[in-house]
């Protein structure tokens, strides 16, 4: 099993306790017994509580790794894990740091907003359950109805959030909803009292959510100061911050926050462990799990975090002495796993089997997991809701919504992929796909309409996959972005915009380049030569200015908000500039971008028998203005 390799010597701790209990916080009261931590916790699930398949690069008998495929993550496999890794301890802690909401149709097409979400979460009985940003995604009144659902199950998780201030005519006022949200909690552990404080991103929340206007979100290390403080006068000396502002953001903070000790966080998605993730095909790791900082005090915190989307639930050991002080701190990520698996398709041989089962044995983080049946049963009702759903008729399309990633006449490396109608009607090898066009639409309208606004937005051609035409069910508008991307939005400059988009094109145009990687952008529009070298094959660049309804210049120097895809901000398809935009600069929205499409749709003008037209943009709205390029590339 992977551990951190940090674990404080004894000598460390005696000495730590010698010097430092006249002047650390720990020392202000009376010592408590000793005590052993068993935490168990997960962030961001974002309603994603059904499996997925994933692949893995395992090692089969030859030696070689390979693309295993397996059925990886979903909440009943998440109960399941939280309920065999705290068999056996007697002092576990279940936490959840928040964003458990939007993200997928779970969460607002199965039932009320969020029930599945509220239902799984009760299937595990959270010791306590902090707000992410996007618990507020649609204001205070559906959050206050959230959490009476979360509530009406037997857990009764305490809701946490220490520095948000709700408004005097907010659902969630004390004077409404009582103590529904509360700043910290207590709990009792092998005889220690622990406190838990909760703390949600304040200007991320305010800004990109939808909190009610008079709601507001406290300076957050101000705010966990006074929660900590005010356990600590109850005599309290273990305190766990239970985050949602992000792992950077939690590094910066403990350097100025006295007497906490533990801090579990979200928000940002880190994926925290060893370098190994990424050799098994999960990922690249930010830090170690857990990271091992200092606070204000100068003792000794770890900080851990558990990914997204219940990919991860995350095992933290903490050693605390008689002050409440950490000596030791280890854990593992567990990446669950299912024990079926399969080699492009195909059963696994015996002998690739045994070395696959070694080789996760000896990853000491995977971990095959069977989803929990109770879990199971409880999430299927919420599934055929979903099936359901997707059936439903969602909108017309009278005229086809062509779909091609790359324009060009025939002859072209992308001529064939759109209908022969499309063709023959000539705007797709102008400016390309309209449906790949409208999905970029469809993500500015829905910035500017419910995320704080954006300048534009930004779809690379090959992940909208089919055309519409005709009747729209939800499974239509699905097949059209199966991709399960989340959306994001980054701020950047105008001259990062141009790169971007010659990133896009040079993917494209270069020798072995491909046809996915076309930008299509909302609100901002220019001319191609795909025969121009790199950073030249795209001219006279537009921005849609709202305000005045007119297009100006895109200026290098000034600074745009653009709407994107999970895929494009880690730099897939070779969107290297926007890989190098600085965390700081990046927003997680969280919607799943097929549910951002049907919400497009769903406010669209109806026709006679109440069914939203799906049209295809004016010519003026297409990003790709004109087109010179090659006869073959």
């Amino acid at each position: 099993m992977y551990k951190s390799p940090f674990t404080f010597t004894l000598a460390f701790s005696l000495l730590m306790t010698g010097l430092l209990t006249a002047c650390s916080s720990h020392g202000d009261h009376q010592p408590q017994a000793s005590l052993d931590l068993t935490i168990l916790h997960i962030n961001d699930p974002h309603s994603h509580l059904d499996s997925r398949s994933r692949l893995l690069q395992l090692r089969n008998a030859a030696g070689e790794r390979v693309a295993v495929s397996v059925d990886a993550a979903g909440f009943p496999r998440i109960a399941a894990a939280f309920t065999e890794l705290a068999a056996g301890k007697n002092n576990v802690l279940k936490l959840h740091a928040g964003d458990a909401l939007t993200g997928t149709l779970y969460f607002n097409r199965a039932g009320e907003l969020g029930e599945a979400d509220a239902a799984l979460m009760n299937t595990v009985c959270f010791d306590a359950f902090t707000l992410g940003n996007h618990e507020f995604d649609k204001g205070d009144t559906a959050l206050h109805d959230w959490l009476a659902l979360l509530n009406s199950g037997q857990c009764q998780t305490p809701v946490l959030s220490a520095n948000v201030q709700f408004g005097t005519n907010s659902a969630l006022h004390s004077s409404r909803a009582g103590s529904m949200v509360q700043p910290s909690t207590v709990v009792e552990r092998g005889g220690q009292k622990i406190g838990i404080v909760g703390l949600t991103i304040s200007g991320k929340t305010k800004s990109g959510s939808s909190p009610d206007p008079d709601t507001i979100f406290e300076d957050e290390t101000v705010a966990a100061q006074r929660a900590i403080d005010a356990l600590r006068e109850q005599g309290i000396n273990t305190i766990v911050l239970l985050s949602h502002i992000g792992y950077h953001n939690d590094r910066r903070l403990l350097a100025g926050l006295s007497g906490v000790d533990v801090v579990i966080g979200g928000d940002s998605h880190s994926l925290l462990g060893p370098d190994a993730l990424a050799t098994y095909g999960i990922g690249s790791p930010v830090g170690a799990y857990p990271t091992m900082l200092t606070n204000l005090d100068g003792d000794p915190v770890c900080l851990a975090q558990a990914w997204e989307y219940g990919q991860i639930v995350g095992e933290l050991q903490v050693s605390l002495d008689a002050a409440g002080r950490v000596t030791a701190c280890t854990g593992t990520p567990h990446v669950l796993i299912s024990d079926a698996m399969t080699i492009d398709g195909a059963p696994i041989s015996a002998a690739d089997r045994a070395a696959i089962d070694t080789d996760i044995q000896n990853s000491g983080f995977l971990r095959i997991t069977a989803p929990d049946a109770y879990a199971t049963a409880v999430l299927r009702p919420y599934r055929e809701s979903v099936e359901i759903y997707k059936e439903t008729l969602v909108g017309t399309a009278p005229l086809e919504l062509c779909a091609r990633r790359v324009p060009g006449g025939p002859g072209s490396a992308d001529y064939g992929r759109s209908s022969p109608e499309c063709n023959a009607e000539g705007n797709v090898n102008i400016r390309g796909g309209d449906i790949q066009q409208l999905v970029a639409q469809a993500y500015l309208e829905a910035a500017n309409m419910h995320y704080g606004g954006a300048d534009f937005s930004l779809q690379n051609g090959g992940g909208v996959r089919v055309p519409l035409h005709g009747t729209v069910t939800a499974a239509d508008a699905v097949e059209v972005l199966p991709f399960d991307n989340q959306l994001w939005k980054l701020s950047i400059t105008g001259a990062q915009a141009r790169a971007m988009i010659e990133d896009g094109l040079d993917a494209v145009f270069r020798p072995g380049g491909s046809t996915g990687p076309y930008p299509y952008a909302g609100g901002l529009r220019w001319h191609v030569n795909a025969n121009q070298p790199k950073g030249s094959r795209a001219s006279n660049f537009e921005v849609y200015h709202r305000a005045s309804g007119t297009w100006r210049p895109l200026e290098d120097a000034s600074h745009y908000t653009l709407f994107t895809l999970t895929f494009l901000v880690n730099g897939g398809n070779g969107y290297t500039t926007l890989r190098n935009v600085p965390e700081k600069h990046r927003m997680d929205i969280g919607i799943q971008d097929a549910d951002m499409f049907l919400t497009y749709i769903d406010n669209l003008p109806k026709d006679s028998s109440g069914l939203p037209v799906i049209q295809r943009l004016a010519p003026s709205w297409y990003s790709t203005q004109s087109f010179i390029g090659p006869s073959l590339f």
